[in-house]
């Protein structure tokens, strides 16, 4: 029996990937999680075979919950299911050492099939979107960069990102710049929008 453990905010998806899974002879869904701290937790006390983890998820994402499993139970195997099918994402969740990373798109057969083919040592990736990350490229920004950008995503003055990440404001300029230079952008706000959508922050 393949044992599965499911992390999912979404309680009726939660439930629907359950259900979907139960129907299948050879594997048991073990544990359930609405979020990443849960997850991990989830993962240490029921020690699975399969944890199927989505990325956006209150408290700790799903790629750093994979980290932490993959840390922590060593036997279990990490699966990304996800809506944000974005390449930097598929970058981080296989550095996270996740073995496989589908869209919640996917046929729902694909599903159990992806589950047998990692246990039996593959890695399963979205065709579609591996060619993407491909053609994608690395993340052009620095660590730097991502953390002054994610600051201002919420509207934060230059003054107010500055005393929230204890730099100068020329600094947090200087890197506003440049990570509206490096994605291409016309402004912060565009700057931020470009970067979630390729999955950079």
């Amino acid at each position: 029996m393949i044992r599965v453990m499911l992390a999912e905010d979404q309680t009726m998806i939660r439930g629907a990937l359950a259900s979907l899974l139960g129907l299948e002879p050879d594997i048991e869904v073990v544990g359930e999680a609405a979020d990443g701290d849960e997850a991990v937790a989830v993962a240490v006390a029921t020690r699975p075979d399969i944890a199927m983890l989505d990325i956006e998820m209150p408290g700790r994402d799903g790629i750093a919950a994979a980290e932490e499993i993959r840390r922590l139970v060593p036997g279990c195997q990490v699966m990304i299911v996800t809506t944000f099918g974005r390449p930097g994402y598929l970058r981080k969740a296989m550095e996270a050492g996740a073995a496989a990373f589908l869209v919640k798109d996917s046929p729902a057969r694909e599903l159990a099939a992806a589950i047998r083919r990692v246990l039996a040592g593959e890695r399963v990736i979205d065709p579609g979107l591996a060619a993407a990350a491909l053609s994608a490229g690395p993340n052009p920004l620095s660590p730097r960069e991502r953390g002054v950008l994610t600051a201002a995503a919420d509207g934060s003055t230059i003054g107010d990102i500055a005393r929230k990440l204890h730099l100068s404001e020329g600094t947090v300029r200087n890197y506003l710049s440049s990570a509206i230079q490096k994605t291409a952008a016309r402004n912060r706000i565009e700057a931020v929008q470009r970067a979630r959508t390729q999955g950079w922050l």
